[in-house]
């Protein structure tokens, strides 16, 4: 049984909701993120906002793991849709998570040796019941991960044609590696908020976009596996 689970976020909106809802709340600053201790539905639950990009999302992930003893990863929050299966608002849950933008072959030489990393099978079926008792949209799918926004429609094509990712984000493999490395189990966990193309791109970067109904969705689906773990 997991006694203790680490939830990451990239995003100060992502996280705020789960941790409004946190039971004997600490804070404790390690690294230059904030942890927030607290129970969550009985379960020992470890909060943070890691911050965007790969090198933010591996930094906290060990840190979940090491200075806080995190026995399962969940990372929750936004995404490019990258298949016409879903749309906007749906929810991708990784099952297989892995880098759009890096040399594979010699990141895999080191432990754990993958080119790609395998969520746990019990918290993806976690993650699936709690969309479907939430009423909300899902796939399980691969998620690709990189250091860049994706918001047009020639890197969309390429990063389709290198892994066919059902959605993109800049953290999620980063996180599913750090996990693999510490033998801990992780699933992803993401919302969509846009299509990965020109018009994703005008919406997220050229105009003051309000990303909370996406959260929301993210973080009630995390809430969910919290329950059923």
């Amino acid at each position: 049984m997991v006694k203790t689970i680490g939830i990451l976020g990239a995003m100060p909106a992502e996280v705020a909701l789960l941790a409004a809802k946190l039971g004997k709340e600490q804070k404790k600053r390690v690294g230059g993120v904030d942890f927030y201790e607290g129970t969550l539905h009985g379960k020992e639950v470890v909060l943070c906002c890691a911050g965007m990009g790969k090198a933010n999302a591996a930094a906290a992930t060990q840190l979940l793991v090491t200075a806080f003893g995190a026995e399962a990863i969940v990372f929750s929050g936004i995404a490019g849709n990258m298949t016409s299966r879903i749309g906007i608002g749906d929810v991708v849950v990784s099952d297989k998570v892995t880098y759009h933008d890096a040399e594979l072959s010699m990141i895999s030489q080191n432990y754990p040796n993958l080119t790609e990393y395998t969520a746990d099978p019990a918290l993806i079926h976690a993650a699936e019941e709690a969309c479907n008792e939430a009423g909300v949209h899902h796939i399980v799918g691969k998620v690709a991960t990189g250091d860049q926004f994706v918001g047009d429609t020639a890197t969309k094509n390429r990063i389709k044609d290198l892994c066919d990712p059902a959605c993109v984000e800049m953290e999620g493999a980063a996180v599913a590696h750090i996990a693999a490395k510490n033998d801990v189990p992780f699933v992803i966990i993401r919302a969509m908020s846009d299509n990965s193309d020109e018009a994703g791109a005008e919406l997220l970067v050229g105009k003051e976009f309000d990303i909370r109904e996406y959260c929301k969705t993210a973080s009630e689906i995390t809430e969910g596996v919290i329950k059923k773990l």
